[in-house]
């Protein structure tokens, strides 16, 4: 075990990466950053913030002499960063992890090498692939970057294979992928802490809305039906297992209107969707994620409360300021903003989590604050 007092290294300075820091300094540890950004939402909280690229090798070696065992907030890391690390210190998740994660294309092949169900999709890196399928493949279809795609950037829906030719021109004609659409009924994930030693906890279900292909809502506990649910969680865990997994990860799943639980995407890290651990479960992911690192036991992931959780996106600001009064006003609501100097459309600055006896009493509650919060 790496007990407090220790130093934990964060590859990565965003908002995911200060909760972890926030998280581990809580339990008595140091934290040291490493991200380009000279203001990064992690660095400016960290015991140390290290400004240098990921590349750096001369920071990374910095980094590993000062640190117990290090970490990531993203996927987007080079594998090779990590796997320069590894040869000096603890790192978890492993860079084959990350690897693996990394690439769409590869992502999808390994979640399908261990028989579980994908949306039909096709490898595309160069014109004569989409030719190729051209007779084949059931449109409608989202075309999707390959590599750094996140949050709905890089990802087009095509209806005919005409407009699939267009959208891989428009998008640099780079590595991508080719998703067949689904009848979708709803979209769920699940957040897991695997350990050294294999031993699996999972947080309760969550169910998703997206807008824009961001994530706009989450409720906890999910109106999934206890099998659908049951399987995800199982899906997931399965995952875990295949890629030797030690850390928080989190699956994203597709429920089609037949029923069919289908796997979405893997992020090997904590998730935006995770955010109501903050202040709904006995433990939060982040503190998982010390855990999981420090080869700690898990802590309980139990459920406290009904839980909707709303991302505060730059959309909001408007020519002013959110009216974080009106959101402060409802006792229920719990406000986590990541120290973001700028607010742009598409940004995420922030969530709020409402806590209520039911579901339904804070939805209705989240939906007047969210509405409410909007600067004029």
């Amino acid at each position: 075990m790496i007990l407090p007092g220790a130093t934990l290294g964060m590859l990565g300075g965003g908002q995911l990466g200060r909760m972890f820091t926030t998280a581990a300094q809580t339990m008595g540890y140091n934290v040291i950053v490493l991200d380009p950004d000279a203001n990064s939402p992690a660095g400016i909280i960290a015991d140390q913030h290290i400004c240098a690229k990921y590349t750096d090798e001369t920071a990374l070696q910095q980094l590993a002499e000062l640190c117990d065992a290090v970490t990531t907030e993203f996927e987007n890391i080079p594998a090779t960063t990590l796997s320069f690390l590894e040869a000096q210190t603890v790192v978890h998740p492993s860079s084959q992890a990350l690897a693996t994660t990394q690439n769409r294309i590869v992502e999808k092949q390994f979640i399908a090498s261990l028989g579980i169900p994908v949306a039909p999709f096709a490898a595309i890196r160069s014109i004569n692939d989409i030719d190729a399928i051209a007779d084949s493949f059931q449109l409608p279809a989202i075309l999707k970057v390959a590599n750094f795609g996140y949050d709905g950037k890089g990802q087009v829906v095509c209806e005919t294979i005409e407009a699939v030719r267009q959208a891989f021109q428009a998008l640099g004609e780079v590595e991508c992928v080719l998703e067949q659409r689904i009848n979708l009924e709803r979209e769920v994930s699940t957040v897991l802490a695997r350990g050294q030693s294999g031993n699996i906890t999972n947080f309760p279900l969550a169910e998703n809305v997206h807008i824009n292909g961001i994530l706009h809502a989450t409720t906890v506990p999910s109106s999934v039906p206890v099998q659908q649910a049951q399987t995800a969680i199982q899906m997931a865990d399965k995952i875990a297992e295949g890629l030797g997994y030690v850390g928080i990860m989190a699956v994203e799943f597709f429920i089609s209107q037949e029923g069919d639980v289908i796997a979405n995407e893997i992020a090997p890290r904590p998730h935006n969707s995770g955010h109501f651990t903050l202040d709904a479960c006995e433990t939060s992911q982040f503190e998982q994620q010390v855990r999981m690192l420090c080869g700690l036991p898990s802590g309980n992931c139990e459920l406290k409360s009904p839980v909707v959780m709303i991302n505060i996106l730059g959309d909001i600001w408007g020519s002013s300021v959110p009216h974080w009064d009106t959101l402060l006003s409802r006792p229920n609501n719990k406000l986590h903003l990541y120290g973001k100097k700028e607010a742009r459309p598409g940004r995420k600055m922030g969530h709020f989590n409402v806590l209520a006896t039911s579901i339904e009493q804070a939805a209705t509650i989240a939906v007047q604050s969210f509405e409410n919060l909007k600067a004029d």
